[in-house]
């Protein structure tokens, strides 16, 4: 039975995935599905279905993942989309478990048009995102208008990248409509939704596996040896497609003009209005926008109340000694300097490709450095979810800024404090929104006490 509700958890029915959900946890809570113990740690950056997740997990599916290995928190990030956000607080409530949800975007820096930052070989492009959404703006405002561009700037992209690889390939076309919007559950397309979309494809082409190496090898500029042993290995193989076929110097690459993304500071405008925490997306310290962490965190600091993303998992778990020795220290550089401006760290290792893992080593000696302030990023982040949609005391709110003024610190504590104790449900959301709604931290404390 408990197989049966996790499969239920990815069904194409919200609300059957829900009451798989709530059985699931009916079931932990009889002792029939075992759960593993509660530890201080953090997966803050799961995408989903609503933009690609390469497990195929719903967003319910991706709370009960994170629930079932013992988690303190947890939040979803899905690329240009906020679709996911009423099923994340459902699953939120269903589980009794702290899970926020957030979306991913690349952002055009007019500032600074020269800089490489976390999209690489794309100067003045970088990844950004907002944490801990309760709602999706509301329709006709200039957030939703910044909303949907984002996701038609999006849209316009994938079909320029598919125009160049059907060319490229001849042989194996594929349709937007036809063959990749069906592998999306709200038509929020990605590259690795197109990627697949291409492996089913020549699949279909070139039924004999010789022959489609063949075919790969001609298109890739690999053997055709090399291709047929990649293809045993379906997340290696679709990276190397990715790589060859999309990224920098594929045919497939378009080089981005500012006018394909939103500009900065559009979209962190739009993330504020909807009351959640903008985030600039790091990527290893390496690009020349990142070299100076002092420098980097100094600029992105003109949006109020922001945060850090890291996925820290790329900075330490290398093959080249060098490489690893380089990235480790840009890590531990980023996470002081964040530290010291008391910038809430958010951390989490995407699961967008398969070979990532599903939570941090938080115990490996790159790590274990850190873990105490990603887990503080993370009840930071779920303290300000809770808060603001029971009573809108969000990190940025009117209340917050009544009451801390500028002492971000204080901040901090509070939103850890109030992230770190149990979660509320029931009637115990009565006393908290009173609190919440006067903006009164002492309250909300001894409210969220019972």
């Amino acid at each position: 039975m408990p197989a049966e509700l996790e499969a239920q958890l990815n069904h194409t029915d919200r609300a059957v995935r829900l009451h798989a959900l709530r059985e699931l946890k009916r079931l932990a809570e009889a002792g029939r599905v075992k759960i593993e113990p509660t530890r201080p740690w953090v997966n803050m950056h799961c995408h989903t279905t609503y933009s690609y997740n390469a497990h195929g997990f719903s967003p319910a599916r991706a709370a009960w993942e994170m629930y079932r290995r013992g988690l303190t928190a947890a939040g979803t990030v899905d690329f240009d989309s906020l679709d996911a956000v009423e099923e994340v607080l459902c699953a939120s409530d269903a589980l009794h478990f702290r899970l926020t949800a957030g979306i991913e975007t690349r952002v055009c820096v007019p500032e600074m048009p020269r800089e490489v930052f976390s999209s690489p070989n794309e100067p003045g492009i970088a990844y950004y995102m907002g944490q801990g959404f309760v709602s999706v703006p509301p329709q006709g405002s200039a957030a939703a208008g910044t909303l949907a561009r984002m996701a038609e700037s999006a849209r316009r992209r994938n079909l320029g990248v598919l125009e160049r690889v059907n060319a490229h390939l001849q042989e194996v076309t594929i349709d937007y409509a036809r063959d990749v919007l069906p592998l999306t559950p709200a038509g929020n397309a990605t590259e690795r939704h197109m990627l697949q979309a291409y492996d089913d494809a020549a699949q279909r082409v070139f039924s004999d596996p010789a022959r489609r190496a063949q075919f790969w090898a001609g298109k890739l500029g690999l053997a055709a040896g090399d291709v047929q042993r990649l293809m045993s290995d379906a997340v290696a193989f679709r990276n190397t497609l990715r790589a060859r076929l999309m990224k920098y110097g594929g045919p497939g690459y378009v080089t981005p003009e500012p006018s394909s993304f939103p500009a900065l500071q559009e979209t962190a405008a739009m993330i504020l209005a909807c009351g959640a925490i903008p985030m600039y997306a790091w990527l290893d310290g390496t690009n020349s926008g990142e070299s100076d962490a002092e420098l980097l965190l100094d600029f992105f600091a003109g949006t109020p109340g922001f945060g850090l993303n890291i996925v820290p998992d790329r900075n330490w778990n290398l093959r080249d000694p060098s490489e690893r020795a380089l990235k480790v220290r840009k890590l531990n550089e980023i996470v002081s300097k964040a530290r010291e401006r008391h910038i809430p760290l958010s951390a989490g290792t995407e699961i967008n490709n398969a070979a990532q893992p599903m939570v941090d080593h938080f115990d490996s000696p790159e790590l274990r450095p850190h873990a105490e302030a990603f887990l503080d990023g993370g009840l930071i982040l779920w303290g300000h979810s809770l808060l603001l949609r029971h009573g809108g005391f969000g990190y940025n709110s009117p209340q917050a800024h009544s009451a801390f003024g500028g002492d971000v610190a204080a901040r901090n504590a509070f939103f850890r404090e109030a992230g770190a104790r149990p979660v509320p449900h029931g009637s115990a959301l009565h006393n908290l929104r009173a609190a919440s709604k006067a903006g009164d931290p002492k309250a909300v404390l001894r409210a969220l006490e019972t």
